[in-house]
């Protein structure tokens, strides 16, 4: 692997708690598919680790609970015909998706009111546009 994945800050993927399987993918490669274990699925146990905050965790678990099989989160690659290749592919998918479920929530949108003129000017040119397309009709003309 080309280093820690880190998924935000200074919190990385513990190596230690990956778990890896390959086998034969269905990809491009033509004969060379049938002979190499090119497709690389990913398993990280998100219940049980010990290398994410609490508050991340919590987050996480809630977050992912259709996709989690007992606590385990799992990212399948087979996109390249390297392992090599999809075994990266598949460490950034799983960094990225820890990364987006342990993510804060936003900021909740504070209610405010249009303006007054704002919505004036809306009106306004809602009624010129009702006028130019009502002028398009045939009714006048001779």
């Amino acid at each position: 692997m080309s280093g820690p994945h880190v998924i935000r800050g200074s919190v990385s993927l513990p190596e230690a708690e990956l778990m890896w399987r390959f086998s034969r993918s269905s990809g491009p490669g033509g004969q060379h598919v049938n002979t190499t274990d090119s497709q690389v699925e990913l398993r990280f146990d998100l219940a049980k680790t010990e290398s994410l905050p609490p508050v991340w965790k919590e987050r996480a678990l809630a977050r992912l609970a259709d996709r989690l099989v007992d606590g385990v989160v799992a990212v399948r690659a087979s996109e390249h015909r390297s392992q090599w290749r999809n075994r990266e592919t598949a460490a950034v998918r799983l960094a990225s998706l820890l990364a987006e479920a342990s993510a804060p929530p936003p900021r909740p949108r504070r209610a405010t009111r249009i303006p007054r003129g704002i919505n004036e000017r809306r009106l306004r040119e809602k009624k010129q546009r009702g006028d130019t397309k009502r002028g398009r009709s045939g009714r006048d003309w001779g």
